[in-house]
């Protein structure tokens, strides 16, 4: 099993397949990397040589932000959100639908561990 930033790769899948396993890379991206190295479009993960392995993690580190630092990204800006206090980050806080979602009956999973009233939050 091949070990890539951080995720394990199942052997017998194409590549291009395997690759969208990654955090952050999605099957445009992986196909991408794939055109830039050069590599036929069937050939699995356990077919890869230990150069190519190590290009293919070359390659997706200068060019991608991956894994944890693209959550570490992610959090940092909902983090920023929150701080200057507008309405997404409030919604972040309170752990409410963002984007003009129905509240009334829908929402009940993001809603169900997290009691906080919006007195509680002032």
């Amino acid at each position: 099993m091949s070990y890539i930033l951080g995720t394990n790769l199942v052997p017998n899948e194409q590549v291009e397949i395997a690759l969208t396993r990654i955090f952050g890379l999605g099957p445009k991206k992986a196909i991408q990397v794939c055109d830039q190295l050069g590599l036929n479009d069937n050939i699995k993960v356990n077919k890869l040589t230990k150069y190519q392995i190590d290009r293919i993690i070359k390659i997706i580190s200068q060019n991608y932000l991956v894994d944890l630092e693209l959550a570490r990204v992610i959090q940092r800006d909902i983090k920023q959100l929150m701080s200057i206090g507008c309405y997404r980050g409030f919604r972040h806080n309170a752990g409410l639908p963002l984007r003009g979602q129905r509240t009334h009956t829908n929402a009940k999973t993001c809603r169900k561990f997290r009691n906080v009233s919006i007195n509680q939050l002032r």
